[in-house]
């Protein structure tokens, strides 16, 4: 969930060159004399040139207009893609083997997929426990999705309740394949994981069972006829899965008559007086 060495080289090297060049024009550090000696400076100057860079943003535009370093047209064109950056606040939810997960602190909360540089995210974080929240700057580079060298992170703790919320948020865009792994243009939404296939058709199965099920009338008392409305509902709940996998409207019908019987037969435990025990 990095770049390549090579790929990390390029990058920092483009950007301490653009940084080299706010610097210049801005005079931020004095003295500074190259892009070399620019990359030795310390993270607290260099946050400075940053800073300076995003509040004067058309500085990249002048940058590859005059084209101080010489850089290659592709070189140019990785630039001035980090128009298109995204700053902000971001909880880093999950380190997976493609990327780390990172979920913007915004409404609605957008979940990105980011790669590390010359290190992977966790070894930059150095194994703290998730979710942790930093401030940082993505930007697109090679049709995928990195950070721009630097980012502050905070030393805060988060309760069940909010990792709860976050994990959600990223589930839902994993099943719905709304994960952004890209920032360019035109890019393609990230890709829906495929649905299994199962080892043989299931639906003659679900259907006996469901003709089965059908069979079971009141039961001894009144929990016992509410579980029997449970088997019956999710089987049919089953069937519809089966039978049309991709017909939610239908299935989400079911799970909401599978709902109500586990509804009711919390209330038959209630009437007994079962949870008073």
């Amino acid at each position: 969930m990095k770049l390549s060495h090579e790929e990390a080289d390029l990058f920092f090297r483009l950007m301490w060159e653009l940084q080299f060049y706010v610097n210049c024009r801005l005079n931020i550090l004095p003295g500074i004399e190259s892009a070399k000696v620019y990359r030795t400076l310390g993270t607290n100057d260099k946050l400075k040139v940053r800073q300076a860079l995003y509040e004067h943003i058309e500085m990249l535009d002048e940058f590859v207009s005059e084209n101080p370093a010489q850089l290659l047209e592709d070189e140019l064109q990785i630039l001035q893609s980090w128009k298109r950056r995204v700053a902000g606040d971001f909880f880093v939810l999950r380190y997976l083997k493609r990327y780390a997960i990172f979920l913007s602190s915004g409404e609605p909360p957008k979940v990105y997929g980011v790669l590390g540089l010359y290190d992977s995210l966790d070894d930059v974080l150095r194994g703290r426990p998730l979710p942790v929240l930093v401030s940082a700057v993505l930007l697109p580079f090679k049709g995928r999705i990195i950070y721009d060298g630097l980012f502050t992170s905070r030393n805060i703790v988060f309760g069940g309740g909010i990792r709860g919320d976050l994990n959600e948020t990223y589930q839902a865009a994993k099943q719905n394949g709304a994960i952004i792994e890209s920032l360019e243009p035109g890019a393609e939404p990230a890709r829906k994981p495929k649905p299994q296939k199962p080892a043989r058709d299931l639906t003659p199965v679900l259907d006996g069972v469901v003709e089965l099920t059908e069979r079971l009338k009141q039961g001894e008392n009144v929990i016992q006829t509410r579980a029997f409305s449970i088997l019956k509902a999710s089987a049919r709940l089953a069937q519809a899965a089966a039978h049309d996998p991709n017909n939610l409207d239908e299935i989400a019908q079911h799970a909401k008559s599978v709902h109500r019987a586990l509804s009711q037969l919390d209330t038959a435990f209630h009437r007994a007086g079962w949870y008073d025990l």
